[in-house]
């Protein structure tokens, strides 16, 4: 037969045979091996550490400084608290929803429910003026402060962002797959991925507060911004389920935390923090 004649059928049989291969790859991959297009969504509780901060309080009839005051978090440790819809912003929690919109690339939105106490009955350096009307009880502590030491004792200041430290947040992750380190084969059976973000967003404390034996003041409220970089490791397991331990520290800026009733009244402060996170949570494709 004319070679006219064999050209044409050897080049749709390796077409054919081109297009059979590609198949048999395309069903070999891993659906971890492409998180384009998929959602995500964790939750999980944390611990955080605090940078000293310098507290501010203004009214009509005072402004003072606390300088290099000190904070601990308000673990509620293993508690049914955490799966518990009632009461389930009780401890301190995160909260993550997410989209991969690459291979390597993901954006989230997010909730950080942290917990701050200031630490009381302990001496701290004062400055300013307290200068209350004499029939306000807080009036006992009126005078001029330069810088001296002074007993911030609980009845002169309770400063709590209890329910809590509200961190909402816009982040840009990247997330890669280092299951090759530890020699593991089949990633949609387990999979460890590395990841490392930045985020940025609001915070919208509910401020625990009682100043100078004025009534207690505890209510939400816009107070500033903060920024945040994290770096963590994702366990993923059969495919959609996940555990992901974090660490991630940020800047928080206060200039307008709510004290009393009194609009007029009002602190300020800004500080570090460091942040222990272990999540758990689930992708999938819609």
């Amino acid at each position: 037969m004319n070679n006219f004649y064999f050209r044409p059928i050897l080049g749709i049989a390796s077409l054919l045979f081109s297009c059979n291969i590609s198949a048999q790859k395309s069903t070999q991959s891993k659906y971890t091996e492409n998180k384009k297009g998929q959602f995500f969504i964790s939750w999980g509780g944390n611990r955080e550490s605090y940078s000293k901060s310098d507290i501010t309080f203004k009214g009509e009839d005072y402004n003072f400084t606390i300088h290099d005051a000190t904070a601990h978090d308000k673990p509620k440790g293993w508690h049914v608290d955490y799966i518990n819809p009632t009461r389930i912003t009780i401890p301190q929690t995160n909260i993550k929803m997410g989209y991969y919109i690459s291979d390597n690339y993901a954006i989230s939105f997010g909730i950080d429910h942290m917990k701050y106490v200031m630490y009381r009955n302990e001496s701290r350096k004062l400055e300013g003026y307290i200068d209350l009307p004499d029939t306000e009880p807080g009036s006992v502590y009126n005078g001029v402060y330069n810088n001296e030491q002074f007993l911030v004792s609980e009845d002169f200041l309770k400063f709590e962002h209890t329910n809590g430290l509200n961190y909402a947040y816009l982040e840009f992750a990247r997330v890669d797959d280092i299951s090759s380190i530890f020699h593991i084969q089949n990633t949609d059976k387990f999979q460890v991925n590395f990841t490392e973000g930045l985020g940025g967003g609001i915070l919208y404390p509910k401020t625990n507060t009682t100043l100078l034996q004025k009534d207690r003041y505890d209510e939400f409220h816009l107070a500033g911004y903060g920024i945040s970089i994290n770096a963590g490791l994702n366990f993923t397991f059969l495919k959609h389920f996940f555990i992901e331990t974090d660490l991630k520290g940020g800047y928080i800026n206060m200039p307008d935390i709510r004290t009393t009733s009194n609009t007029a009244e009002s602190a300020s402060q800004h500080f570090f923090y460091l942040q222990r996170i272990l999540s758990i949570g689930g992708i999938f494709r819609i």
